[in-house]
């Protein structure tokens, strides 16, 4: 069985087909009504900490630095707990990471992606 796609995504984007979309980011995007987001998921648990994000602010000469402190993050037992949960709901369908954050290249869910690729797969 082939390994599930897994893509990033902004939550105001039109849902694909076939794909679970699933919002990654703490807080809940400005202007989007929640019924008009047609999310499967909220994950808000394996968002990176709001002292993270904060810290982080998108700056492109931190992007390095944020990616190794928030894979950090998700290896606390906390957020290693919700990220399984987040895989096990998965059951190997495509999944889309959708986040407010305009420039994708430098979002958390990007990060996550990576690190929900690299994981191994449940039998």
């Amino acid at each position: 069985m082939p390994s599930p796609d897994i893509a990033v995504g902004r939550v105001y984007d039109p849902r694909e087909p076939d794909r679970l979309r699933v919002l990654v980011d703490r807080l809940w995007p400005r202007g989007l009504r929640k019924d008009a987001a047609d999310l499967d998921r909220w994950a808000k648990d394996v968002a990176p900490s709001s002292e993270l994000r904060s810290w982080y602010g998108h700056a492109p000469d931190r992007s390095d630095e944020f990616a190794r402190r928030y894979r950090a993050e998700l290896a606390e037992p906390e957020r290693a707990q919700a990220l399984d949960d987040l895989c096990a709901w998965q059951d190997g369908r495509d999944l889309t990471l959708l986040t407010a954050t305009k420039d994708l290249s430098t979002s958390h869910a990007t990060v996550l992606a990576e690190v929900l690729a690299g994981r191994p797969r449940r039998p």
